[in-house]
């Protein structure tokens, strides 16, 4: 992840409430200070010289150049250090300000499987026989934008809002496996593309994975957003996906900067 997609995903995280937004001002104003000057050089035994006065010289400015690099080594890791700390700091802050239980809906009928440390969320249920899987992703590069106005010279960034990936398998005892790939936006839950999988070669190469679904008979498309319906996969999740995928990005991000930090200090 560069560091200026970072940036931007703070800043319009914070925009959401003011406590993020005043949180923030002062991370900028943490991780941009001035870095402490290095520690002087320790100066080095004199037995360094003792050879003859041309070996001796060699010695010294050699001694000399691993000793600059070792400091500057160890001011760059400490300036990294404390901005880390700073930048936990902040998301923990915001996390505790914007602290909320984040209730699925009612009748909500999926097991939620959240593993620490992984990007995605497995919504999974049994339903009739079949087991239903959906594997969510939020995508911060594929912003939803819902001011679409391009005549404006700023975007509102309170209209920010990831995309909200999915991949919905359809699983019955025996046989193929029936595949979704689906987005959510304000409007709708979009099927971008479907396929038949083979259950004893998921990755098997040249198989025909039927038309791009966006030109499908349009009732076809409609029987088949009905499909997926019926077995929990609709529009009506998108709100709560929304805040959850948020609230784990979040925990996430500030385990990532522990492992960084921890990293850095061994």
């Amino acid at each position: 992840m560069s560091s200026g997609s970072l940036a931007v995903r703070l800043l319009r995280r914070a925009t959401s409430s003011s406590q993020l937004s005043t949180t923030l001002t002062r991370r900028c104003a943490h991780s941009y200070a001035a870095s402490r000057p290095p520690s002087p050089l320790p100066r080095f035994h004199s037995a360094a010289a003792a050879a003859s006065s041309h070996s001796g010289i060699t010695i010294r400015r050699f001694l000399s150049s691993q000793s600059q690099v070792s400091s500057s080594k160890v001011s760059a890791d400490e300036n990294l250090r404390r901005v880390i700390d700073s930048e936990i700091e902040c998301v923990v802050e915001s996390e505790e300000a914007s602290a909320q239980q984040i209730d699925p809906p009612e009748d909500f009928p999926f097991e939620i499987i959240d593993n620490p440390g992984d990007q995605s969320v497995i919504l999974k249920r049994e339903f009739a026989g079949e087991t239903i899987k959906a594997t969510v992703y939020t995508n911060f590069d594929a912003e939803e934008d819902l001011n679409n106005d391009d005549s404006d010279a700023e975007k509102d960034e309170e209209s920010f809002k990831p995309a909200i990936q999915m991949v919905v398998t359809v699983e019955k005892p025996e046989g193929p496996i029936l595949e979704f790939d689906c987005n959510f936006n304000d409007d709708e839950l979009a099927i971008e593309s479907m396929r038949m999988l083979n259950r004893d070669n998921n990755d098997a190469e040249n198989v025909y994975e039927g038309p791009p679904f966006s030109i499908l008979d349009d009732s076809l498309q409609k029987s088949l957003h009905r499909y997926l319906e019926v077995r929990g996969i609709k529009h009506s999740l998108h709100d709560w996906l929304h805040e959850f995928m948020m609230s784990k990005d979040e925990k996430e991000y500030v385990v990532w900067l522990k492992n960084m930090r921890d990293f850095i200090r061994k």
